[in-house]
């Protein structure tokens, strides 16, 4: 083995410039399936990303104006959502799982102790819509029923709340005095959402309602549909507008009025995406390998047009054609591997690079390859050194010694 090997090495030396010329189209090849796979990847990771705090499979229902006139009342009428409109839901479409209102506080709101103010986002919320934010409570509670139902003046706050206002003290308990009322702290939690979302302070709804004057009033609803499939979500989505409709006189085609947002669809729409862009992404590397595969054959079939004469003596000292076909597909595996390789490591290495130093950005994070894509990538490139080879080997096996002695 190691003296067939010292034969093909000697064999590529003698036309050193050609070969590398040929390795480097397919390393260039796999170099480039390698950067369209990981580019991809972080493409996809970036819109993961952007679903990392809400759940996925949910749908948001906004409250807006009226656009169409209907039954005699003019366009630009307010929808204001109840809390009947939360309690009616679940009923109305069972395969609604969690659910949760909003009401928002418009605007931050200055918060305050011992001494320390700062302004911060406070949001009346259900206790869902901790599944739904997909909040993690590192330090006491979540809201609870009981805190909506006695209207209790407790706070979740962010960890960047609790690090301005408490620093490293412990907030569970503590007071904090949020415009002019004082709220007790029970829980703490973090956010994959980012800083805006750890600047985020969650009281219950109910006390929200009571407290700043809007009593029923609820600005959107939020829920989850639990195994629902992308047909169901749909038709989630349509009942939940038909229902809105009726409860709040607006026409069917007004989609203005009621804004229901299919999360879950549109999470599905982009992964399909996604899986076109890998089949777009392999098709191409793939094509871009084979081109460098057919160099190689071809040079190979020349290969075989030089060396006749050798391989013409070969036979006549005995040697049979699986061995001349072994021998001129060693060549090729071997400059298919070597070049691949280097490709691979290349294309590995630079997508590396790019991971650590390139800025974070909204829609290509953390690019990478897969193990198990490098595997197949190696897989295709030993396969293809093979094919590539085979065709110039069986053309070499079928030379006739007598005819190949007199080839000048």
């Amino acid at each position: 083995m190691f003296e067939s090997l010292l034969e093909i090495l000697d064999s590529l030396r003698k036309n050193k410039l050609r070969n590398l010329l040929t390795a480097l189209s397919v390393a260039w090849g796999m170099f480039m399936l390698v950067i369209l796979l990981g580019a991809g990847r972080g493409l996809q990771n970036g819109v993961e990303w952007e679903f990392r705090h809400e759940a996925v499979n949910s749908i948001f229902v906004g409250s807006g104006l009226t656009s169409i006139p209907y039954k005699g009342r003019r366009p630009g009428r307010d929808i204001a959502f109840k809390n009947a409109d939360y309690e009616v839901l679940p009923r109305a479409i069972p395969k609604i799982d969690q659910i949760t209102g909003r009401f928002y506080l418009w605007g931050e709101y200055t918060v305050s102790h011992r001494g320390k103010h700062s302004a911060f986002d406070i949001r009346g919320v259900h206790p869902h819509h901790q599944h739904l934010e997909k909040t993690v409570m590192v330090e006491g509670r979540y809201l609870n029923a009981l805190d909506i139902a006695e209207r209790r003046k407790v706070a979740v706050i962010g960890s960047l709340v609790k690090d301005f206002l408490f620093e490293k003290r412990d907030a569970i308990g503590e007071l904090i005095n949020i415009r002019g009322l004082q709220y007790t702290v029970v829980g703490v939690f973090q956010d994959a959402g980012g800083e805006a979302q750890l600047r985020q302070i969650f009281v219950p709804i109910s006390t929200a309602q009571l407290i700043y004057n809007a009593p029923q009033r609820i600005h959107h609803l939020w829920f989850t549909i639990g195994d629902a499939d992308v047909e169901e979500s749909r038709a989630i989505a349509e009942k939940t507008h038909t229902l809105m409709a009726a409860r709040h006189q607006f026409s069917l085609e007004d989609r203005r009025a009621v804004r229901v947002t299919n999360n879950f669809e549109q999470y599905v729409r982009m992964t399909r995406v996604f899986t076109w862009i890998r089949v777009f992404v392999w098709v191409v590397g793939i094509g871009t390998l084979l081109a460098g595969i057919v160099g190689i054959s071809n040079i190979m079939l020349i290969s075989v047009a030089e060396r006749t004469k050798e391989i013409g003596i070969r036979k006549a000292l005995g040697a049979t054609p699986a061995s001349i076909i072994g021998m001129i597909m060693a060549e090729a595996v071997l400059i298919t591997a070597a070049a691949g390789y280097c490709g691979l490591v290349a294309g590995v290495g630079c997508i590396e690079l790019a991971a650590r130093f390139l800025p974070e950005l909204p829609f290509l994070r953390d690019p990478d390859v897969d193990l198990r894509v490098a595997l197949v990538a190696t897989a295709i490139i030993v396969l293809a050194g093979a094919l590539a080879g085979f065709f110039p080997a069986w053309r070499a096996a079928r030379v006739s010694p007598i005819a190949a002695l007199r080839d000048d």
